[in-house]
């Protein structure tokens, strides 16, 4: 998954499960295969994952929800998908597939709460992909598309709780996605307003009442408590339920370890550094060796070991929705260790680097704060 870096809608792609419709919901058999299969996703069983979602097609050809389901999993499996070419391809045919089943269902009733539900979710999946791509206005663009789908399931919280999750997401990032990103705030007009308290309080709601949208609501409610409400503490109850749950995802286990690191929760967070040194995927080395240096300097005290850190994580590749803030982390990291040597040049010239990739609001505000 994953933590989380993303458009407001563009964030609601992973919220596919609440929206399959009711001849598949109203199975128990079925709906218990799209559980399974979504831990299975969530915990990178891919070969279990592939024997359900074939399951699910052969028994429901004709509906969505296998597609949407393996393009889960593509994205999970390749994560960060948006650089792998060939991943994303099969990724665009699947949701491809996936809209045009939808769409004969909302041609048979175009107010069919089923097919609305996918349809939101399919441009849900393009607006992420786009995002990701950085293609803002592009993921934008899908984002209206999917906006009367929403809004839709806006009035269903009293139906099903996995809407808790899309409502509170949207309240809360149409007011914060624009000040975020100037460039698209002239292309905001036909949203409706938003409340950021609000949607935080629908987001918890939904990390405790919704079925399907359960793991979705925790990693990114997590994220936005720390990257916008400077909060880690209380990020840390809802990542600690995904690592206890899903051990083998390494964006839940980055994302507990930062909560962690941020909190200053220090013994608790080594261990999950260390584990991830055994994560294969390519984004975990960035963040081991970033947190490793955070570990050195705020828990050891030992600037030389954290230096060394520090230079390490910042020679390696980032990636834009989900690394390139542990890259101001190390910027920020070498400004402090340069301030305690009384080098005060380079320590403004680490703050200013910082400043330049990270979004943080306590980042910012620390460099900001140095004098």
């Amino acid at each position: 998954m994953s933590i989380l870096k993303k458009s407001f809608l563009s964030l609601i792609w992973l919220c596919f499960p609440l929206l399959a419709p009711a001849q598949v919901m109203s199975d128990p058999a079925a709906q218990q295969t799209i559980t399974k299969t979504l831990d299975h996703i969530y915990n990178l069983e891919f070969t279990e994952a592939d024997d359900l979602i074939r399951q699910l097609q052969a028994r429901y050809p004709q509906h969505p929800v296998a597609f949407i389901l393996r393009a889960t999993q593509l994205d999970i499996q390749n994560m960060p998908l948006s650089e792998n070419k060939a991943a994303t391809a099969q990724f665009v045919q699947v949701v491809g597939q996936a809209t045009q089943l939808t769409k004969r269902m909302l041609a048979k009733n175009e107010t069919d709460p089923e097919a609305v539900f996918f349809m939101l979710t399919c441009h849900s999946y393009m607006a992420s992909l786009y995002n990701n791509q950085g293609e803002a206005l592009k993921a934008v663009g899908e984002s209206k598309k999917a906006y009367n789908y929403l809004q839709d399931g806006s009035k269903l919280l009293d139906k099903n709780p996995d809407f808790y999750f899309t409502t509170g997401l949207y309240n809360y990032y149409v007011e914060r996605y624009p000040i975020d990103h100037p460039i698209v705030r002239p292309f905001m007009f036909f949203f409706a307003d938003g409340d950021i308290a609000l949607g935080i309080k629908q987001m918890d709601i939904a990390t405790r009442k919704s079925v399907f949208m359960r793991p979705v609501a925790n990693y990114y409610l997590s994220h936005l408590l720390l990257k916008h409400e400077t909060n880690p503490t209380r990020a840390i109850g809802y990542m600690k339920y995904l690592v206890d749950k899903y051990p083998n995802n390494p964006l839940f286990a980055m994302t507990y370890a930062e909560a962690l690191l941020l909190s200053g929760r220090y013994a608790e967070a080594r261990p999950y550094v260390q584990r991830l040194k055994q994560m294969p995927n390519k984004l975990v080395p960035l963040a081991f060796h970033t947190f490793t240096g955070m570990l050195a300097e705020l828990a050891d005290k030992d600037d030389k070991e954290a230096a060394e850190s520090y230079q390490v994580a910042l020679k390696l590749p980032f990636n834009e929705p989900y690394t390139k803030e542990y890259l101001a982390f190390a910027y920020a990291g070498l400004a402090r260790i340069a301030a305690r040597a009384n080098n005060r040049h380079q320590a403004e010239l680490y703050y200013k680097k910082a400043l330049s990739v990270g979004e943080y609001k306590s980042l910012i505000k620390e460099a900001k704060a140095y004098k």
